[in-house]
């Protein structure tokens, strides 16, 4: 049993989970999955691919004949840390093939690391495979492993990821995703509904849809509508939380940007169809600031929308991350953000201190802010997130909520409220009578005490 730290970071996805075992003389495939949950899927994918022509998985280095490993290239500090586990692929095993976000830069990579076996770039599964095929030469067993691929999930059984687009249209000076990832590039909706019922039909209870702008699902593809179901976030929310006819099914809608047409999306969250929860990339208040980034800069009417998707559908939970030390973010512009803050009065936010990026246009960019100064608007940035938290997990005690089951140790169960994503939002506690619960059930709690970012409950 653990608590949620209050500065995790709120790009990184959940710790890959790989328990597949393997047949005596299989194959086998190390996977190291950094990075966002973007990330995490294309590591499934990969694996899947694997599987399906008769490769075993290996959780370790030592029992793997070669590892992949998915890297980040988000920030300098997610570069460094791709560097680190490159490194430490190739202490430990030797054989290493890099892809990914960083895979975008090859030179950089092989300057660091010139014994890796090959690099590709993000979402290159085909190229992927043929450094595989390359290194360790398939060995499938025609009676066991050439089969129907089955989806290799790097999550728990009870949730998982479910990818509608690639790429983003936007031009931020502070990020480079758009250059790793290239623009948008929607899946047709039948594949995405295709997709969801095969693992809502496996066992999956809550399915937390991810792009790097769901707002904008389908606009490259004009919307298009094919088998039944039009690509457009709205139909596609609806058509998701329609699989949860009759049974319980949570759909959690992850990089949600503030479009007008979002508003469509409120009443679909007071039915019930879908979680009442919006993760929103704000990113800042000022806007002098947004304007800097390159950003949409309507914070106040951002305001005005807040207080109306609440008064349509009261109990939604709204997450955030924001940047602070931005270029020329001057200490008036910073307050601002402090002040809209108790306005808005977010239920679940996450903060990074702003880095140079290689590539990145708000390198160039004048004013660049100390890290001292940095670091002491973190602090205080977090500081008033937590203040706020705190006060909204106070007002849940003596509430009734359903919840669902993570893990179960001898010391509690570890659950989650409709208003916590995995990983990167709190948890709620069951300390006693939780030994009948088991892993992905949902069952009902009432809230008995409140932390910074947590709950405690029992069963009802």
């Amino acid at each position: 049993m653990s608590t949620n730290p209050p500065n995790l970071r709120p790009d990184l996805a959940p710790k890959a989970k790989i328990s597949d075992p393997s047949r005596p003389g299989q194959p086998t495939i190390g996977m190291v999955s950094l990075g966002c949950p973007k990330a995490l899927v294309d590591s499934e994918r990969i694996l899947t691919r694997l599987r399906a022509e008769g490769y075993g998985v290996s959780p370790d280095y030592a029992g793997a004949d070669a590892v992949i490993v998915n890297t980040c290239g988000f920030l300098d500090s997610a570069k460094a840390e791709s560097l680190d586990a490159i490194g430490e692929a190739l202490t430990e095993n030797g054989k290493v093939i890099v892809t990914g976000c960083l895979g975008a830069e090859p030179d950089y990579i092989r300057e660091h690391h010139p014994r890796i076996l090959a690099v590709t770039g993000p979402h290159q599964y085909e190229q992927v495979l043929d450094a595989v095929h390359g290194a360790v030469p398939p060995s499938p067993d025609p009676f066991v492993d050439l089969l129907p691929a089955q989806q290799v999930s790097l999550t728990p059984r009870h949730y998982s990821y479910l990818k509608i687009s690639e790429g983003c249209n936007h031009k931020c000076k502070f990020c480079i995703i758009p250059d790793m990832r290239g623009r948008l590039q929607s899946r047709p909706a039948h594949a995405v509904i295709r997709e969801a019922e095969r693992l809502v039909d496996n066992g999956v209870k809550e399915l937390l849809v991810i792009s790097q702008d769901t707002s904008a699902y389908g606009v490259d593809i004009k919307h298009a509508e094919d088998r039944g179901h039009r690509a457009h976030i709205t139909d596609l929310a609806r058509d998701l939380g329609a699989l949860g006819a009759g049974r319980d099914l949570w759909v959690r809608l992850h990089y949600v940007y503030p479009y007008p047409h979002v508003r469509q999306l409120i009443p679909l969250m007071a039915e019930g169809l879908i979680l009442p929860y919006l993760d929103i990339p704000f990113q800042h208040a000022h806007p002098d600031v947004l304007k800097r980034m390159a950003r949409p800069a309507a914070a106040s009417r951002t305001l005005d929308e807040i207080a109306a998707w609440r008064e349509v559908c009261p109990d939604i939970t709204l997450r955030s991350t924001f940047i602070v030390g931005y270029p020329g973010e001057t200490e008036a512009e910073f307050q601002t953000l402090l002040d809209w803050m108790d306005e808005a009065q977010l239920d679940r936010v996450g903060c990074f201190q702003y880095e140079n990026v290689e590539g990145a246009r708000s390198n160039a960019l004048p004013d660049h802010v100390a890290p001292e100064v940095k670091q002491d608007r973190w602090d205080r940035f977090m500081a008033k997130a937590q203040a706020i938290s705190e006060a909204k997990l106070e007002a849940k005690v003596g509430q009734t909520l359903q919840v669902i089951v993570d893990e179960v140790d001898e010391e509690a169960a570890t659950c989650r409220t409709k208003a916590d994503a995995p990983e990167i939002d709190g948890n709620l506690f069951i300390d006693e009578g939780f030994a009948d619960l088991k892993v992905g059930d949902l069952v009902t709690v009432e809230v008995e005490e409140a932390g910074e970012y947590d709950l405690w409950g029992r069963v009802v």
